[in-house]
């Protein structure tokens, strides 16, 4: 039972692996993959608070694993439930796709629970091919090349990471003997206060996951990649791989311990400022609305990094609140964009005018998702950057706060245009959107459940908090 939702994936990837060897237009490879989403979220579900290792204690099972498991689970669910038609995806490779999908998620659920570095650097590249391949996947009939181009810099960008993360591993394993964390753990806390080494390894180890985070300076695949890849395959990447990233990084930034982490902790600042602002300035000036979202998503990922530098549980908690949050306000955006876009083109924000006539449902999903992102009440946008704000300034960080709160009051004013281009401009004779009953279910659940986190935040922060002392 401790491995179950890995080994349902693990299972339903060999079975989609037979369904992509024939000829088939992916809709019954589509039904396993849903199926396999639906199984690991209820498994994991299940097994939310057991506890157990296994793999001669590379491999730990507990509530801070199985939490992203569950969170992991409902992305994957949601993409593959909202782009149903798949438009962007050829029909001869979609069985593919999916097989490349549940891969990616099995090596996402795989990270999560490891506790040994060679685990975590095989898990993070099983996670990571996967999603190498699924970008030029994008169909070209329609003279669409660029996903090449994007494939190629997201592999080149992903090198450079795992080079540097792989140096980082060097340091740690030199100097404490051990690739466990229940042994490096101790000692790089107690070096860490004296040897620069110690924390040089955690940085150059933590710049792997901060790649896949979008955090500046390793965010320059994001732009293009968001562009070039096919929409189902930009929100799965927009959403479901930083819940991995955000739990290794709370992994790693506990090693510093309460003494050693003021280099750390600057080294945070920098990045968290740096990301902020140059993700938000940059989106001001987009028409696209991946690419939009692309630069939003690195300054989101600046959010993230205030609740770990304050290097306390309930720091880290909050930083899981958010990316839990962020993780339904991205789907929500990206669900109007896979429905919106006719043969699986990219989609303007001029294409979004007159939504609310075109399909109200997908208007007030947009708004909702919109409004979230912007940090406006009383959706979990808002509870998120309000919290970590509170807590980086309650750990003496008001400069940073300061600046922070800037950047919240800059991206108001893009996302609220897409909303305003929704709500206000006229159609133009663009044409209606259709929307298929599945689509809908999930379109009402993100919103219930970006209004449901927002309003009432307690429960999901006790959670949270309960499960970063489960590693402490």
């Amino acid at each position: 039972m401790l491995f179950a939702p890995e080994l349902v994936l693990l299972l339903g990837s060999l079975l989609l692996f037979f369904l992509s060897l024939g000829e088939s237009d992916g809709k019954g490879a589509r039904n396993v993959t849903i199926l396999l989403g639906l199984a690991g979220f209820v498994l994991s579900i299940i097994t939310l608070f057991q506890e157990g290792s296994l793999f001669m204690g590379a491999y730990r099972i507990d509530l801070f694993s199985q939490l992203f498991k569950v969170l992991i689970a409902v992305g994957m669910t949601c993409v593959v439930i909202f782009d149903g038609e798949m438009k962007g995806i050829s029909a001869r490779m979609r069985p593919e796709y999916y097989l490349f999908l549940t891969l990616s998620c099995m090596g996402l659920m795989l990270l999560v629970s490891s506790v040994e570095l060679i685990t975590m650097f095989v898990a993070l590249e099983l996670s990571s091919y996967s999603l190498y391949l699924m970008v030029p996947m994008r169909d070209d009939t329609g003279g669409i090349r660029f996903q090449m181009e994007a494939a190629i810099k997201y592999i080149l960008f992903g090198i450079i990471a795992t080079g540097a993360m792989l140096y980082g591993m060097s340091y740690l394993f030199g100097l404490t003997g051990s690739t466990h964390l229940e042994v490096v753990v101790p000692k790089i806390i107690e070096l860490s206060a004296s040897s620069p080494a110690a924390i040089l390894g955690i940085a150059l180890f933590m710049f792997g996951f901060f790649y896949k985070l979008a955090v500046f300076p390793f965010h320059f695949w994001v732009p293009d990649v968001y562009e070039g890849a096919a929409n189902s395959t930009t929100a799965f990447i927009a959403s479901v791989p930083k819940l991995g990233a955000v739990a290794i990084l709370i992994r790693l930034v506990v090693m510093v311990g309460p003494t050693g982490g003021d280099a750390l902790v600057n080294l945070l600042i920098v990045l968290a400022l740096c990301s902020m602002f140059y993700g938000n300035l940059s989106a001001l000036v987009q028409t696209d609305v991946k690419r939009m979202l692309g630069f939003s998503g690195i300054s989101h990922a600046g959010y993230v990094l205030l609740g770990l530098l304050t290097l306390k549980d309930s720091g880290f908690a909050t930083s899981i609140y958010y990316i839990a949050g962020y993780l339904v306000m991205n789907l929500a955006c990206f669900l109007v964009i896979c429905k919106v876009s006719k043969n699986g083109e990219n989609v303007s924000i001029d294409d979004l005018s007159g939504l609310h006539q075109r399909a109200p449902l997908l208007a007030l999903t947009l708004g909702v998702g919109m409004f979230a992102l912007a940090g406006i009440p009383p959706f979990v946008g808002f509870m998120g950057k309000f919290m970590l704000l509170t807590g980086a300034y309650k750990a003496g960080h008001l400069t940073l706060v300061i600046l922070a709160a800037l950047n919240t009051a800059i991206a108001i004013y893009y996302y609220l245009s897409v909303v305003r281009i929704a709500f206000c401009n006229d159609p133009d004779e663009r044409p209606s959107v259709s929307v298929d009953p599945m689509t809908k279910l999930v379109s009402v659940f993100l919103m219930v459940v970006i209004i449901a986190m927002g309003v009432a935040p307690a429960k999901v922060l006790e959670l949270a908090t309960t499960a970063v002392r489960s590693i402490l």
